[in-house]
């Protein structure tokens, strides 16, 4: 990578001192809030981008609604398609370099995100967006790791992954009412200055760590050769899918069944990335403490809240309810699932940290795209419920299978 402003020397770093530490800790996470920005608003501002974007939306909302949802998997397939391509590239590269350059492209693709003049423009913006998201989670995981210190790397997972929950609590509300107030595409305009921010800040505080140049993309590629790498990465895929059934559609759940009016959206957005900001912290901590049953007893709850939401999604203090709990559940699973799949890959920790993120979102384009399925076939805003439910269950068998697979043929995951 050549030597430019967004490249710094590399160095030996020195002791970080607790501040320093703090602050750089501090940009990573808040590198994972404009990720967070970016990939939930969207769903907030669905309906305004559709009636935007698509002809017929006032005669047919729930087509308009179910192909506005494409938005939404367009960004995850950018995901899916970058994550492991930019993981595998970038091997050798210093992770500092590789955060800077990725909170660049950041930049990049949400000003194409607002500018671009029809659906089909748009739908190219939204994939393009979508490519460093899941490198920089895990770059940004093993990172703060590295801050961190031995034997928290469940902590420093949820540490990255914290600015994302944060950003369900603070950024997408905000962001929302950005985009209801001013039009949708000021809500990418918003996000594009915090990508901005953030790179600016990561220039001035993050730790200068040296690249291994004994990385080869060959290398990290092997890491695939492993069953357990790539059953883990299907647990995350479907299992995954079962929120994003769900999430992708919450505005129309909640103004079409549930009562709400639009005005309270950023509300119900607000109160899932709460429950996404607490499961996420002791989803952390048990990662690091009991890996196993956090992953197993995580699964059962994720999939009780699943079957209760479309119980309670009727009204509208159920709908809070509801959704606070599939936030809660499904974010206190997130950081087990990446440090068995880190843990699966061996040697290329990148890859594996990344490959999260990848199979995380082929799990939001797949429940987005099965969820507006049934919504387009006329089966109502919350046959979605029971699509997830079906995902997560399959998920969790899957990973039942992994772990008895390990029981048999002896620990393959030991760090796990």
């Amino acid at each position: 990578m050549p030597r430019t402003p967004f490249a710094p020397k590399d160095t030996v770093p020195a002791p970080l001192s607790r501040r320093r530490a703090f602050i750089s800790l501090f940009v990573l996470a808040l590198g994972g809030f404009g990720i967070g920005c970016t990939e939930f608003a969207s769903m907030g501002l669905l309906p305004n981008i559709a009636q935007d974007l698509l002809p017929g939306f006032e005669a047919h909302p729930e087509v308009s609604i179910a192909q506005a949802g494409q938005l939404i998997s367009a960004y995850a397939l950018g995901v899916v398609v970058g994550a492991p391509i930019l993981a595998t590239l970038t091997a050798r590269a210093s992770h500092t370099k590789l955060a800077l350059w990725l909170l660049l492209f950041f930049v990049v693709g949400n000003l194409a995100s607002a500018l671009m003049p029809g659906f089909t423009s748009t739908l190219v913006a939204r994939f393009v967006a979508g490519l460093p998201h899941g490198a920089y989670f895990g770059v940004a995981s093993l990172l703060a790791a590295r801050i961190m210190g031995p034997g928290k790397q469940g902590q420093g997972i949820a540490l990255a992954l914290s600015g994302l929950t944060v950003a369900n609590v603070i950024g997408v509300p905000v962001v929302t009412l950005v985009g209801q107030a001013w039009g949708w595409r000021s809500a990418y305009v918003v996000v594009a200055a915090v990508f901005a921010v953030t790179l600016v800040a990561g220039l001035l505080v993050l730790p200068r760590y040296a690249g291994d140049p004994t990385r080869h993309p060959a290398k990290e590629l092997r890491a695939f050769r492993g069953g357990q790498l790539w059953l883990m990465i299907a647990v995350a895929c479907v299992g995954f899918g079962g929120f994003f059934a769900i999430y992708s559609y919450i505005a129309e759940t909640a103004t079409r069944v549930s009562g709400l009016a639009s005005s309270q959206l950023p509300w119900l957005l607000a109160v899932v990335g709460i429950g996404m900001t607490i499961g996420n912290v002791v989803g952390g901590r048990l990662s690091d403490l009991i890996p196993r049953p956090a992953m197993v007893g995580g699964f059962v709850v994720y999939m009780v809240s699943l079957a209760l939401f479309p119980l309670l999604a009727g009204g509208s203090v159920g709908v809070f309810v509801g959704a606070g709990l599939i936030g809660l559940t499904q974010a206190s699973l997130t950081p087990a699932i990446q440090s068995r799949l880190i843990a699966a890959s061996g040697d290329a920790a990148l890859l594996g940290a990344a490959s999260n993120h990848a199979a995380f979102n082929v799990g939001n384009s797949l429940g987005a795209a099965l969820g507006g399925a049934v919504i387009a076939a006329g089966l109502g805003y919350l046959a979605p419920a029971w699509v997830g439910l079906a995902l997560a269950g399959l998920g969790f068998a899957l990973l039942l299978l992994s772990l008895g697979w390990e029981r048999r043929r002896g620990s393959l995951l030991a760090t796990a």
